[in-house]
């Protein structure tokens, strides 16, 4: 019967061995001789039936094997590293500071109340919430946690999303009693529409789908702003058609003060995603406000109740 292998030790020894850069240095390491070493490593080759070092009596070098042996013990030791200190750190109430960015109005109307409902039940934790129309980079030293719309592009951060959203075509009443409703996604171009810029977004470009079919609309208003709140006021006030995010109109869908148009047409999502940092993923202040706040957004709909459906007037999309 063989002798088990312990996997996490023969990775630990070449990791440490390739980071010695020579037999001898290593073997100074692990106050072992520098034959124990050598050993050891021959044994491990031989067990996986490949070279991994080029090695002469001054240096070591890695083989094509070696650099990919090398590559996935460190990710596995830096693996099981991590899940340890999410362990040993599981039982340790979160403190320290947090600095958390949100969006202007939705981080006014959403994330400032569940911050308070936070700092309630971790009152150890130092919360600083900064309020931008653009976020500042994810790559910057900035802040902790980023609450975005729209699932990030950059790979070195991690994206947990925590609300589905829908942006939503929308105008008042009184606005649609005096101008129409659009019926088709052409219709907007002859519709006073309220632009918002934010973000990278091209600005007054609207893409719509129905099914496999896809339509990109340039609208144009005479009203503009980079505040969503204010666009939705002007909104309210019959100044034009809006879209925005479901978490931002869903109220007043429900209390029909706005009214959904185009509903069997889909726009891009913007699902909601809490973003930080993997070097931050065992800090016990960031992973319980991230799980805080997925848990409330779990159990709400943008309104606390089902949102309010317009029926739709709307003909199906030909073709």
């Amino acid at each position: 019967m063989s002798t088990p292998i312990n996997a996490h030790s023969e990775m630990a020894f070449f990791s440490l061995l390739v980071r010695a850069g020579t037999l001898s240095a290593a073997a100074r390491e692990m106050n072992v001789t520098t034959a124990g070493v050598s050993k050891r490593l021959s044994q491990m080759e031989a067990r996986l039936g490949a070279r991994l070092l080029h090695r002469t009596t001054r240096r070591i070098g890695l083989t094509a094997e070696g650099e990919m042996y090398l590559e996935h013990s460190r990710r596995i030791l830096a693996d099981i590293e991590d899940m340890e200190q999410l362990i040993l750190s599981a039982g340790t109430a979160p403190k320290g500071l947090l600095r958390v960015n949100a969006t202007l109005g939705f981080g006014r109307s959403h994330i400032a109340p569940l911050i308070s409902a936070f700092h309630k039940r971790y009152p150890d934790v130092n919360v600083q919430l900064q309020l931008t129309v653009n976020p500042p980079s994810l790559i910057e030293d900035a802040c902790d946690v980023w609450i975005r719309f729209g699932e990030p592009p950059d790979t070195r951060v991690i994206a947990k999303r925590i609300a589905s959203n829908r942006r939503l075509i929308c105008g008042s009443p009184a606005y649609l009693a005096a101008h129409g409703t659009p019926r088709v996604p052409n219709d907007l171009t002859q519709h006073s529409c309220i632009g918002i810029r934010q973000g990278e977004e091209g600005y007054g470009i609207w893409h719509l789908k129905y099914g496999q079919r896809s339509e990109t609309v340039k609208v144009r208003g005479s009203l503009s702003t980079n505040d969503g709140e204010i666009a939705v006021n002007w909104a309210l006030e019959g100044h034009g058609l809006i879209m925005r995010s479901e978490w931002d109109v869903a109220k007043y869908l429900e209390s029909g003060r706005l009214r959904q148009v185009l509903p069997n047409w889909s726009t891009p999502p913007a699902d909601i995603y809490a973003v930080y940092p993997y070097q931050l993923q065992t800090a016990a202040r960031v992973r319980s406000f991230v799980d805080f706040v997925a848990d409330a957004f779990s159990s709400a709909t943008p309104t606390g109740q089902e949102v309010a459906r317009w029926p739709s007037s709307e003909p199906a999309p030909r073709g």
